[in-house]
C-alpha cells in the first residue's frame, strides 16, 4: 500500500532532495520520529509563492450533495462566535486522539465536513473559505469528491502554501484560529501555534467542544465497543512483564519515572492485546501510563472481558477510565514525576495539562524558579519536582524490530495469504476471458471471499484498491459500489490489498492485462519492475536511513524522465498497523531512523498517468544480515528477505530493457513462489501457479 508523500509532478523527489540537502549535511540533531500521516499540513514542504491552487468546481463536475455539506460549512461557521469559542477559523484534521492513521468512523470528521474520504489531509475553514489540504497520493480522489465550496490544495506542489501561511494570508492579524488540542499532536500544535503568531495570529486550544462534533449530533456512529482479544504468546514472541521490565529499565536510564503512551499498536504490542476499535487495524482505543514499577491502561472496561482482565491484572497492569487520562497525568504531577514524552505523538491536551500542572506546583513551590522550558525548578544546581523529558518513544523501535516468533508469523500468513491470492488469479481470469462482467467492488468483494477461508483470518488490513483503467492513477483509490467501474480486459488492473491474520500482516500489489498491452504500458511496467528488483537485491551498512535507499527504486525510472508521487516503502506490523513507523523508504530524509534486523518494510515503486492507467509492483521485506567478504569499518551489512512469493505478470514485462541479471531475479523469484505455494494449492490453481513461474531466457 502506498505510503504518505507530499510531492507532486512539479516537486520531484530528486528536486526535494536537491532543496533541502544543504539543511540535512548541517543538521546532525535531525528528529528520528515517525512522521504520523500527514501529521500537520504546517509541517509540509514551505513555499511562500503565490497561491495556485483553483476551487474544485473547476476541476471536476460539482459533486452531489454539496448543497448539503454547504450547510456543514454554515452551521460549523455559525458556532465561531459563540461563548467559549471566539475564533475566526477552525482546524480539521484526519486523525483521532491517538494520531491514527486509520481511525474509527464516529472520529471521522474531517470526512464528514468535507467529504473527502481519503486517509490523510485537513480541513480548514474561516468565515468565508474552506481549503483542503492533501499529498499526491489523493489529489485525484479529492478533485472527484470536494464540493464547489472548497479549494483544494496540493500540497508539496509549487507555490501552494502550507495551512498557516494560507491562514495569516487569508486573515488579518490578531484574528484566533481554534483547533481540538486532542486531535493534534503537541509537536504539530506548538510548530502551528508559532507558525500563527508570525503574523500576530493566536492559536486557540478548544478542551471541552468539537465544533465538528456539534454540528455531526445524532447522525454521528456510536463510539466502537467490540471486545479485546489476547495475542497468542506463540504469535508474540515475547510476554508482557519482560517487555514492561525492559521498558521500565529505558525509564531508568533516561532518568525518567513514567511515560505516557498513546500510538495504539504500541499499546497493542506492550501488551499482548489486539482489538477491533479500528478497521483494518487490530487495535482499541487506549492510554498507557507505564512507571518503573507498574502500569495503568486507560480503557472502557466495557471491552475488556473476564480472560483478558485476568490477564491485566497477573502482569500488574490497573485499569483506569478513558476519559480520566487527563486526571492521571494531573496526578503525575502531583506524585513529582519525570515524565517521558513523545511530542510526536501524545496529544497537545495531554502534553500541555502536563505542563500546566507543573506550572502551578511550581507557584506553590518556595525557593525555586522556572527554567526556560517552564516545566520543572532548580534546587541548588539540581533539578527538583515534575518535568517533562521529550524524546521519542522508545516502545517504536522495539515494536518495529520483530522477534523470531513474530518473523515466523508472518513468513506463515504471507504463504497462507499467497494461496490465496493464487485461487482468486485463477478466478478472475477464467471470469474476465469468459466475457464475464465484473466490477472492482465484486472483484475486491471476491477476494475478501478467497482470504477469509484462509486459517487465522481476522480481516483486511486497509480497503482494498481494485482499479481498472484510469482508476489505477489514483494511488489510494477506492472503488464504490455505486460509482466504481467495470473491470476492462482491454486496460491495466492494478490490485493492492492486504489481509491481517493472527499471525501476522500482510500487504501485496500487482499489476496486470488481460488482453494485450500497449508498448507503452510495458516500457513503463518494465520500470517500475526494475527498480523494485533493484531495492530488493541492496546491501547496505548497518546504521543506514531508509531514504538512502529511495533513489535505487526510481532511478530506472528516472532514466526514461519518469517518477511517481509516493514513498517506495513503509513499514509494516507483526499482526498489527500495515503501516507502521518509525521506519520508511522514502526520499524524505527528515527521518533518520536506521533500517535494522527485523525491521519489515514494503517495496512498491510505481509510475501513474493520470487519466489513464496505474502501475505497482509491491511485496514486503524483512532486514536480515548479510554475510560479506568485507567488513569496512568493522560493521556489519544487511540486505533483505522477501516475504511476498506471488507471481508478477510476464506478458507486461519487455524483456529487451532487462539486463541478464534482472531475469535472473525473475526467474529465482518465481522459482520461490513455486516452491513455497504449490503445495498450499491444487488443481486448476497449481496448474494456473505452474504456468506463470515457468523461467524465461533473453533472446
Amino acid at each position: 500500500m502506498a505510503t504518505t508523500s507530499l510531492t507532486a509532478a512539479t516537486t520531484t523527489p530528486l528536486n526535494l532532495h536537491r532543496r533541502f540537502l544543504s539543511r540535512f549535511l548541517l543538521s546532525s540533531s535531525s528528529s528520528l520520529h515517525a512522521s504520523p500521516p500527514l501529521r500537520s499540513v504546517a509541517a509540509v514542504i514551505r513555499n511562500c509563492g503565490s497561491i495556485t491552487a483553483k476551487p474544485s468546481s473547476e476541476l471536476r463536475r460539482r459533486s452531489r450533495g454539496s448543497d448539503r455539506e454547504d450547510e456543514k460549512l454554515r452551521a460549523l461557521r455559525e458556532l465561531f462566535g459563540k461563548p467559549g469559542v471566539g475564533v475566526d477559523a477552525y482546524i480539521v484534521p484526519s486523525q483521532d486522539a491517538h494520531q491514527s492513521e486509520f481511525i474509527a468512523e464516529c472520529y471521522a470528521r474531517r470526512a464528514y465536513i468535507t467529504g473527502f474520504t481519503g486517509s490523510a489531509g485537513t480541513a480548514v475553514v474561516t468565515r468565508d473559505k474552506a481549503a483542503l489540504w492533501t499529498d499526491g497520493r489523493y489529489f485525484l480522489q479529492a478533485e472527484k469528491q470536494l464540493s464547489s465550496s472548497w479549494v483544494l490544495m496540493r500540497a508539496g506542489n509549487v507555490g501552494v502554501p502550507t495551512t498557516a501561511e494560507w491562514l495569516n494570508d487569508v486573515l488579518h492579524p490578531g484574528c484566533k484560529v481554534g483547533i481540538d488540542p486532542f486531535l493534534f499532536s503537541y509537536d504539530a500544535a506548538e510548530e502551528l501555534r508559532e507558525d500563527l503568531s508570525k503574523k500576530n495570529n493566536e492559536l486557540v486550544l478548544l478542551y471541552h467542544m468539537n465544533l465538528v462534533d456539534e454540528i455531526w449530533k445524532q447522525t454521528r456512529p456510536k463510539p466502537p465497543g467490540e471486545q479485546v482479544r489476547l495475542h497468542d504468546l506463540k504469535y508474540a514472541g515475547v510476554d508482557v512483564p519482560s517487555k514492561l521490565s525492559s521498558l521500565g529499565s529505558q525509564l531508568a536510564d533516561a532518568g525518567c519515572t513514567a511515560i505516557v503512551i498513546s500510538r495504539l499498536d504500541e499499546i497493542a504490542w506492550l501488551l499482548n492485546l489486539r482489538g477491533n476499535d479500528v478497521p483494518h487495524s487490530p487495535v482499541v482505543y487506549a492510554y498507557l501510563v507505564v512507571g518503573i514499577d507498574k502500569a495503568k491502561l486507560f480503557i472502557d472496561e466495557q471491552k475488556v472481558p473476564t480472560e483478558v482482565m485476568d490477564h491485566l491484572h497477573a502482569v500488574g497492569v490497573e485499569l483506569r477510565p478513558y476519559e480520566s487520562i487527563l486526571d492521571e497525568v494531573e496526578n503525575l504531577v502531583l506524585e513529582g514525576a519525570c515524565l517521558w514524552i513523545d511530542g510526536s505523538s501524545v496529544n497537545a491536551a495531554i502534553v500541555n495539562t502536563f505542563k500546566t500542572s507543573c506550572d502551578k506546583h511550581l507557584e506553590k513551590s518556595s525557593n525555586k524558579k522556572k527554567d526556560n522550558a517552564g516545566t520543572h525548578a532548580v534546587i541548588n544546581g539540581k533539578i527538583s519536582g515534575p518535568t517533562g523529558v521529550y524524546r521519542s518513544s522508545p516502545v517504536a523501535v522495539s515494536k518495529a524490530v520483530k522477534n523470531q516468533a513474530e518473523i515466523d508469523g508472518m513468513r506463515s500468513s504471507h504463504l497462507r495469504d499467497a494461496a490465496a491470492l493464487t485461487v482468486f488469479w485463477v478466478w478472475l481470469e477464467d471470469e474476465i476471458l469468459k466475457g464475464g462482467t465484473l466490477t472492482e467492488v465484486e472483484v475486491a468483494d471476491q477476494l475478501l471471499e478467497f482470504r477469509s477461508k484462509q486459517d487465522g483470518f481476522v480481516d483486511t488490513s486497509f480497503d482494498t484498491i481494485s482499479a481498472s483503467g484510469a482508476n489505477g492513477a489514483i494511488i489510494h483509490y477506492k472503488p464504490e459500489p455505486d460509482s466504481c467501474s467495470v473491470v476492462d480486459a482491454k486496460k491495466l488492473f492494478l490490485l493492492d490489498s492486504g489481509a491481517q491474520y493472527v499471525d501476522g500482516t500482510t500487504d501485496i500489489t500487482r499489476t496486470v492485462h488481460f488482453g494485450e498491452p500497449t508498448a507503452r504500458e510495458r516500457e513503463c511496467f518494465t520500470r517500475v519492475l526494475q527498480g523494485h528488483i533493484a531495492l530488493d537485491q541492496l546491501v547496505f551498512p548497518e546504521n543506514t536511513p531508509g531514504f538512502v535507499l529511495d533513489a535505487f527504486a526510481r532511478a530506472s525510472l528516472w532514466k526514461a524522465g519518469l517518477d511517481y508521487r509516493h514513498g517506495t516503502g513503509h513499514g509494516v506490523g507483526a499482526a498489527l498497523n500495515v503501516h507502521e513507523g518509525p521506519q520508511s523508504i522514502s526520499f524524505r530524509f527528515g527521518n533518520m531512523t536506521p533500517l535494522e534486523k527485523g525491521m519489515i518494510v514494503s517495496n512498491e515503486p510505481g509510475y501513474y498517468e493520470d487519466h489513464s492507467f496505474g502501475i505497482r509492483i509491491e511485496n514486503l521485506l524483512c532486514v536480515r544480515d548479510i554475510n560479506t567478504p568485507n567488513r569496512f569499518g568493522g560493521i556489519g551489512y544487511l540486505g533483505f528477505e522477501r516475504l511476498t512469493f506471488v507471481p508478477i505478470q510476464l506478458k507486461l514485462v519487455d524483456f529487451s530493457l532487462l539486463s541478464v541479471a534482472e531475469i535472473d531475479w525473475l526467474n529465482d523469484y518465481h522459482e520461490q513462489v513455486w516452491e513455497k505455494v504449490s503445495p498450499l494449492v491444487d488443481g486448476p490453481a497449481r496448474e494456473w501457479l505452474w504456468r506463470n513461474t515457468r523461467p524465461v531466457v533473453k533472446q
